[in-house]
């Protein structure tokens, strides 16, 4: 087993052994409580920084030198791998639909789209459904919990945590060998990722902390729902 799993493992059982005590809120399709944001903000700070004086930097750089065109091919072609992971949680939410249109995605970007890079679907008609995990457990009524926000990896909640794990193995880079080149795709994926959100910390008004925790539950919300959030960001 590579590293990767286990730390996410390790943070998972961190996180149930913090929250087991604490009620799962499953009043809300996705929890708005934040009883831990004394915590949360640690760890919000600890993220900040690293974010500040490391991968943004390299974010940066990155955007630089690498022209947009570049930066889209990348995109789509892990957006392309992930489309494993959405049929896989479309099969278990009982979607057909969503399920055909994923593996249709996967199976014509992957040839007519010279393994993922042309994103040839979309102009087709096949929209990507994203999925994951933690949205297949509220699809089968399991609460979100409160919300956290993980080392690392940033805002989230119990059940989205969890959710990671299953997301892990369902992705197709998780197989890919040897294990050096897996985790450089990885990093790839990590700094083009971060590129594509220096524009939208324009967007960030008033406290940066609450901003971020809200815009996260809304989008989850949304995923889950398909419900436009009353308020916007």
């Amino acid at each position: 087993m590579s590293q990767s799993p286990i730390f996410i493992i390790r943070s998972v059982l961190v996180i149930l052994l913090i929250f087991g005590s604490i009620p799962l809120y499953s009043a809300e399709t996705v929890s708005r409580n934040d009883p831990l944001e004394g915590m949360n903000r640690t760890i919000f700070s600890f993220n900040h920084f690293i974010d500040t004086y490391a991968l943004k930097p390299v974010a940066r750089g990155y955007d630089f030198v690498t022209p947009k065109p570049v930066q889209n091919l990348v995109s789509n072609f892990f957006n392309n791998l992930g489309e494993t992971r959405n049929v896989a949680n479309a099969v278990l939410q009982l979607k057909g639909g969503d399920f055909f249109t994923s593996l249709s995605r996967f199976i014509v970007n992957s040839t007519m789209g010279m393994l993922g890079l042309v994103d040839v679907a979309t102009p087709i008609g096949l929209e990507q459904k994203y999925n994951d995990f933690g949205m297949t457990f509220a699809h089968w009524g399991i609460p979100s919990g409160p919300y956290i926000v993980l080392p690392l990896f940033g805002p989230s909640t119990p059940r989205a945590s969890i959710g990671m794990i299953p997301n892990y193995y369902t992705h197709a880079l998780t197989y890919h060998d040897p294990e050096r080149q897996r985790w450089i795709a990885q990093g790839v994926n990590l700094v083009n990722t971060r590129t594509q959100l220096l524009s939208a910390e324009e967007l960030i008004i008033g406290d940066r902390y609450t901003f971020i925790r809200d815009s996260y539950l809304q989008r989850r919300n949304f995923l889950i729902t398909g419900e436009q959030p009353e308020d916007d960001f």
